[in-house]
Parts: structure tokens; sequence; C-alpha cells
């Protein structure tokens, strides 16, 4: 099974959006102050990309750890 390829994009208001490669919905969106956005400058993308990052990662190790768990489970047949 492949992974879909997903893309970040800026979205007409500034916001930065993530969406699955080809397909026209975003699936996150991520919004800054325009405090935050006049500190970091255009650096608020990579920051943007960095958190999206970080919650796929953490989805891929949470799925991870549930396929161990299930693993590890005694079988429940009784012979």
């Amino acid at each position: 099974m492949s992974t879909p390829a997903f893309e970040l994009i800026i979205l007409e208001n500034g916001d930065i959006g993530l969406q699955r490669a080809g397909v026209d919905e975003t699936l996150v969106q991520v919004k800054f102050s325009s405090k935050v956005k006049q500190y970091l400058g255009e650096q608020h993308i990579e920051v943007a990309k960095q958190m999206i990052d970080s919650g796929i990662q953490a989805v891929i190790d949470w799925e991870q750890a549930a396929v161990i768990a299930e693993e590890q489970e005694p079988s429940k047949t009784v012979h």
C-alpha cells in the first residue's frame, strides 16, 4: 500500500494548508496572527511545515504502537 503524497499550499488568505497531491481539499490549516507573521517573516511557512510534519509523525507513531500492542496481546482463542 502506498502512502498518499501531501503538499503544503498557501491559501488565498495567507494561511498555510495541507492537502493530498492532486486533490483540491484542505485537510489542515495553520493560521498565524499578524504579530507572529511579522516576527517570523517568511519563516512562518517553515514553522507551519514543521508543525504539520510533527503531527503526521505523531499519528504514524501512534498507529505503529497500536499494531505492536495488538501483536503482543495473548491470543484469546480457546482450543
